[in-house]
């Protein structure tokens, strides 16, 4: 009895094992992802962009981006994930002389901002900006990953921001959402995008080569707005631009109230890139 007992307890760790350890496949792309993130100068391919700025978020971002970022007040404050050199955050706190072409109106008091970036991408423009500005309106954070950051360290916010950044790349996709989820105030507004991905409201065209693929459990396609509109204490909406490179999706998400609950995802595919060929599955 004792022995068909450790057999049975030997045959469920196995298993957890099987579950949390990724495959060798998986690590070799892991370890490809690392060195595009850590590239510098030369070596870092061109698609890989670190500095858009806030003009670039307003043609990205879904529309009334611009709006909710203009009615943030000195109290308030945003996050930006994925920051690369925080142009976006430079720009929205530039001094009114230096703004003049900036597509998204910008208050008199200006939020607090915190940028998020796995690589210290500071550059000089950055230091001399917020010596002037202080720690309690700008802040870069760097070296570690969204979900490696505690809430008492981040707090919450009214706006957060992910411009090609974790939401494209990372290989948790409903950890990441729900984290985000998190960190904002009850009425804040998650502002992303998603390329290369099926349309919520446009026909998929012949010969595209989708980046972030979603299965149900059943192994069937699952759209990532569909997949997203399950989440509790959210409201998500998405714009579909069919017409651009590849097949994209702006996306909202409000949130509601705070017993979040985000459908569950199981990564079963990624290849390194910029951003990375992803496939989940939804778990049972």
């Amino acid at each position: 009895m004792r022995l068909a007992v450790l057999l049975v307890i030997l045959l469920q760790a196995r298993a957890g094992w099987s579950q949390e350890i990724p495959p060798p496949k998986l690590d070799e792309e892991f370890t490809k992802q690392e060195t595009i993130y850590r590239s510098r100068g030369a070596d870092r391919p061109d698609g890989y962009v670190i500095n858009r700025g806030l003009s670039d978020y307003a043609e990205l971002l879904p529309s009334g981006f611009c709006d909710a970022l203009g009615r943030l007040g000195s109290t308030d404050r945003w996050l930006d994930i994925g920051a690369g050199t925080a142009q976006a955050i430079l720009d929205y706190h530039a001094p009114e002389a230096d703004a003049s072409g900036q597509k998204c109106r910008r208050p008199a008091e200006r939020a607090g901002a915190v940028a998020m970036s796995i690589e210290d991408r500071r550059t000089d423009k950055w230091r001399e900006r917020a010596a002037l500005l202080g720690d309690d309106r700008v802040r870069y954070l760097s070296g570690r990953r969204l979900r490696q950051h505690s809430p008492e360290e981040l707090g919450k916010f009214q706006i957060i921001t992910d411009v090609f950044g974790g939401f494209s790349y990372t290989e948790d996709l409903s950890g990441f959402v729900e984290k985000v989820l998190s960190l904002l105030e009850i009425g804040g507004a998650f502002y992303t995008l998603i390329p290369g991905v099926h349309l919520e409201h446009a026909k998929d065209k012949l010969g595209i080569l989708y980046l972030t693929e979603l299965e149900d459990d059943a192994g069937r396609p699952l759209k990532v707005c569909s997949w997203l509109k399950q989440t509790a204490c959210a409201q998500v909406t998405c714009e579909s631009k069919s017409d651009w490179k590849r097949p994209t999706e702006l996306i909202n998400i409000q949130k509601l109230c705070s017993d979040v609950s985000v459908p569950r995802l199981k990564l079963w595919e990624f290849e390194a890139g910029y951003p990375p060929a992803r496939r989940f599955q939804l778990v049972p």
